[in-house]
């Protein structure tokens, strides 16, 4: 049965490479939906994860950074700092601000931190150093490479002129890339001296975490507390809850047109062969065998998508993130088997649609 699929298959070889070829742009799609969504996902809390601290302090129902706003003032900071057991506090303050090269200007997520306490920082430095002085930025690296921005080059937010010193990596959340500069120069920038996003708490050996979140709620119950775990949390399904709707979606409807697409060709086969599958009736062929010949031939389909995905999809993405390097992409060999996975199962359905067509095929047609 094997060798009879693939010659019934190959009596219409442009029909089953134009086939194959739309069931691989649409396994491509799954692949490259998988790993956009992977890049995003570890670009939008890669910062958060590499910045460990014991406890992250929030203005109350604040819940994350991605899409939520939080503003705690420098008083609230220096009462949190003479709380017993807090060994240290550094202020973080996240705003969006427009970098200027020329005549164009680029929207980034400006992070202000302090570099003396060597947290809320750059994840990894690819090139150059971290900040030092006011005048400083440390930029994304697909957002440097997009706008051709280089250590030494000099960039303009609002009046203020800056030296990029450094280019850092996972810090690219998708839609909006990170910035870093001093807390001190962002403050003046927006003209709120003292103002933050959140404080970075580090916790004095021999005291709980629980003890000294409970201390600060006390305190301050104008503020929320959050260990490092439970933060990442948080923003991990901020950030799933805002894109993965839209994964699904496109997702689905790359399968629908790949079952679409299967189910006609096998139809049209069907239809083509009826004389040819009447005599195979009145021969007396083993039942199910017609059943089980469509469901090859559909499986052999979109196993050679399959592969032909496989062999255009990196190329294709390198391309791709050269051309748009905000475009950041993540695979792994459990997303592949996913996809591939699904393509199979989407195949066997399509077969199944087709698999119809047969009950009306008589043995008389055999003898027209």
């Amino acid at each position: 049965m094997d060798m009879y699929a693939v010659r019934t298959l190959r009596s219409q070889p442009l029909r089953l490479m134009l086939t194959i070829g739309g069931i691989a742009l649409c396994v491509i799609l799954m692949f490259f939906l998988f790993a956009v969504y992977r890049g995003a996902a570890d670009g939008s809390v890669e910062y958060i994860r590499q910045n460990k601290t014991d406890l992250w302090v929030l203005q109350r129902n604040a819940t994350n950074i991605l899409r939520g706003s939080s503003l705690v003032s420098a008083v609230q900071g220096r009462k949190i700092q003479q709380i017993p057991g807090v060994k240290s506090i550094s202020p973080v303050l996240f705003v969006l601000a427009a970098i200027k090269k020329g005549d164009r200007d680029r929207t980034v997520f400006l992070t202000g931190f302090d570099p003396e306490k060597n947290i809320g920082g750059p994840p990894y430095l690819v090139a150059g150093r971290n900040i030092s002085h006011d005048n400083e930025i440390v930029l994304d690296k697909s957002f440097a490479a997009k706008f051709r921005f280089k250590v030494d080059d000099h960039v303009e937010i609002q009046e203020h002129s800056l030296r990029v010193v450094g280019i850092s990596t996972g810090t690219n959340a998708f839609v909006i890339q990170y910035a870093f500069v001093t807390v001190r120069f962002l403050q003046k920038m927006i003209g709120f001296p003292g103002i933050a996003t959140c404080y970075l708490v580090e916790v004095d050996e021999g005291n709980t975490l629980a003890e000294i979140s409970s201390q600060i709620r006390r305190e301050l119950p104008r503020l929320e507390v959050y260990d490092h775990e439970t933060f990442l949390e948080n923003n991990i399904q901020e950030m799933k809850s805002g894109f993965l709707p839209l994964l699904y979606t496109v997702a689905a409807i790359g399968g629908i047109v790949l079952t679409v697409i299967l189910s006609l060709l096998l139809t049209v086969n069907i239809l083509e062969r009826r004389k040819d599958f009447a005599v195979l009736k009145t021969l007396g062929s083993p039942k199910g065998f017609l059943r089980w010949l469509i469901i090859e031939q559909a499986l052999l389909i979109s196993s050679a998508a399959c592969v032909v995905a496989l062999i255009v999809f990196f190329p294709l993405v390198q391309m791709i993130e050269k051309i748009s390097p905000e475009v950041s992409t993540k695979s792994t060999v459990e997303q592949i088997i996913v996809v591939v996975i699904i393509v199979e199962i989407m195949s066997l359905i399509s077969s199944f649609l087709s698999i119809r067509r047969l009950r009306s095929i008589y043995l008389m047609e055999a003898f027209l």
